[in-house]
């Protein structure tokens, strides 16, 4: 019995994912453990391996490269020894599709040429398709005929240069950038806390520890989990109508990339090292900018940090990172004027944001936790040596 490729579940907030690219053919043989096809989903491209061995059958309706697609609609399937394609089976996007009275839609072109490329014989393709794919650079090598025979006509050239072509990486990762932000500004009832701690001794404990990569962000992604574990209400997230804590750490770090917004995920960071921790970011920042992460290195995270400090910001407000309790901005450290035991000398001063889900965690218990925050950056002998 043939065996169903469909579009996986890779995370549990996954609902559709976009059909990137085949990495096999139709009619390609697959073994177990081989990479198929890619997907993206949740601003992360995704290898998906098969699970069993065949020969790929990729239907003629099937969806297309650049399709957005729900959960287990079937893409393909593998076919056992003399096995035969199987009948056609449904799928979201196949009742979609024109039927012959109303032509299916010709697959997406690739960039357009001076003129039509490709191997496809005079003889499958009618002399006004021929004609017009010249006039518009269509490339008929991409085309699938709707004609009698596959022979390409001309509704299949003007399907194709009316067809959009799949969205770049980037305006995918933005498009899931939106839609994530767009939850949850209508789903939380989020609420802004802001605090200034001195940072003097924050700055010197960094200049102190001879760590290599060590930065600012490892050492609140440190103070933070410590504070964390002793406020297990921000340690928390929605599911389902009601309030779920989490009995792990595990700490998303916002990263600007050319791509957009992404947000890698240390896992346990109550129980990591400076020296661990630093090196774990390291190469998650420079993967997230290379477009390298893997779609479990942006899952499971429990809460978010935020920093916006290296472009001379002091003050934000954090949007939540959807289902998580809640978010901690961190701004500029910068040298000001301030009172330090009954004088006003230079001191290095920091200004925190932490914006909470009010469904999940009270405005107390919230001020409470930033409190301690504060009270970490100001102490770092507190919390340095756990």
């Amino acid at each position: 019995m043939a065996t169903e490729i469909v579009m996986p579940r890779l995370g549990w907030t996954m609902e559709e994912g976009t059909l990137v690219e085949w990495l096999k053919q139709n009619g390609d043989e697959v073994t177990a453990g081989d990479i198929i096809f890619t997907v993206e989903s949740d601003k992360a491209i995704n290898e998906i391996e098969s699970f069993d061995s065949g020969t790929l059958y990729i239907p003629p309706d099937a969806p297309q490269p650049g399709d957005t697609l729900p959960i287990g609609t079937v893409l393909g399937f593998l076919l056992g020894p003399g096995e035969g394609p199987p009948a056609a089976t449904p799928s979201p996007l196949a009742v979609e599709k024109e039927t012959e009275s109303s032509p299916q839609r010709a697959a997406p072109s690739r960039p357009r040429r001076d003129r039509p490329q490709g191997k496809r014989s005079r003889s499958a393709i009618s002399p006004r398709a021929l004609r017009l794919a010249t006039e518009l650079g269509v490339d008929l090598s991409t085309l699938q005929g709707s004609g009698r025979n596959g022979r390409v006509v001309e509704r299949d050239v003007r399907a194709a240069a009316s067809d959009p072509p799949p969205d770049r990486p980037e305006v995918a990762i933005r498009r899931s950038i939106a839609r994530r932000l767009t939850e949850s500004h209508v789903e939380t009832a989020p609420v802004t806390l802001s605090t200034e701690a001195d940072a003097t001794d924050f700055v010197a404990l960094r200049a102190e520890l001879d760590v290599p990569h060590l930065t600012y962000n490892d050492l609140f992604l440190k103070l933070t989990a410590v504070a964390l574990a002793e406020h297990p209400d921000l340690n928390a997230s929605w599911r389902d109508g009601s309030v779920h804590r989490h009995d792990e750490i595990h700490i998303g770090i916002a990263v600007d990339t050319n791509a957009g917004l992404l947000v890698p995920v240390i896992t346990n960071v109550d129980a990591r090292d400076l020296s661990d921790l630093a090196g774990e970011t390291s190469d998650l920042v420079q993967k997230a900018r290379q477009g390298d992460l893997k779609a479990e290195q942006l899952q499971g995270g429990t809460f978010t940090i935020t920093n916006l400090g290296a472009y001379g910001i002091d003050v934000f407000t954090p949007i939540v990172n959807l289902p998580q309790c809640a978010i901690l901005g961190v701004g500029r450290i910068v040298s000001k004027p301030a009172v330090y035991q009954g004088r006003v000398v230079p001191r290095d001063m920091v200004a925190l944001s932490l914006t909470f889900d009010h469904r999940i965690v009270d405005g107390g218990p919230a001020a409470r936790f930033l409190d301690t925050i504060r009270r970490y950056v100001e102490r770092p002998e507190l919390w340095h040596a756990r």
